[in-house]
């Protein structure tokens, strides 16, 4: 199967796409285009992924991974780190042509930043704990270090778990309305003792607050689309002993 890419009109003339488990080597519980180096899955695969992730979106750009841990932490970045040698954080800019930053995910949101303008680009992986912890607004710091201008930055955000498939507790809610009270408008009503979080919409709404004045989300949920991503709730819920990662890249010409 060939390598799926979703890509952003706010994104035309940068190379970008969202990738999920279309295409790929992998087999059995991870089949299909798994990058996760963390993953349980066969080391060689993986690699074979990782490759072809980057020659469906930016043939001949060197990939640039992390080892996320769902911080605020954003680097910037000027050559590939080694695999095992990858640093902790979560998102990466860089004004430099040729490097593909890649950001996986498995339910949690990813985002693509660019300034065509100055010639800079960012990537985020935004979970709960990162978007509340700051990591979209770190990420146009960085990128505003590089010479970016956030009231020129476009952003896309991609597959991510939707706010049906979203169920968390009451002292998530709590943690939420704590820091601000209008974060209330992010929750739902679900079974007792229990609401529905759209990460995406509050992913969105930071994005907006920091600045960025065009924003675009995919609007796909990475949970109920077993075919097309990976989902570590799903993977949860279903009792499995491992989970695949999708990828989302962007790189300079």
């Amino acid at each position: 199967m060939q390598v799926e890419v979703l890509k952003s009109g706010l994104l035309d003339g940068v190379r970008h796409g969202f990738l999920g488990r279309r295409g790929g080597v992998s087999q059995g519980l991870h089949g299909g285009l798994n990058v996760g180096l963390g993953s349980q899955d066969d080391p060689e695969a993986v690699r074979t992924n990782r490759r072809l992730a980057v020659e469906a979106v930016a043939p001949g750009a060197r990939l640039v991974t992390l080892h996320q841990v769902h911080s605020a932490t954003a680097l910037p970045v000027t050559e590939p780190f080694p695999d095992n040698g990858r640093p902790p954080a979560d998102a990466l800019v860089t004004d430099r042509p040729g490097l593909a930053l890649g950001i996986l995910t498995a339910d949690c949101t990813p985002v693509l930043f660019a300034d065509q303008r100055a010639g800079v680009i960012g990537a985020a992986h935004s979970g709960w704990k990162g978007a509340i912890g700051g990591v979209v607004e770190s990420t146009l710091a960085e990128m505003e270090r590089l010479g970016a201008d956030r009231s020129n930055v476009v952003a896309a955000v991609g597959p991510t778990i939707a706010r049906k498939s979203y169920e968390v507790d009451e002292g998530f809610f709590r943690r939420f309305t704590a820091e601000d009270p209008e974060h209330e408008r992010f929750f739902s009503a679900g079974k007792p003792g229990h609401h529905q979080f759209d990460l995406e919409g509050f992913v969105l709404a930071r994005i907006a607050a920091a600045g960025v004045g065009r924003v675009e989300a995919l609007g796909l949920d990475t949970y109920s689309d077993p075919d097309r991503f990976y989902s570590y709730r799903r993977s949860t819920h279903r009792a499995e002993p491992d989970y695949g990662r999708q990828i989302s890249l962007i790189a300079l010409p």
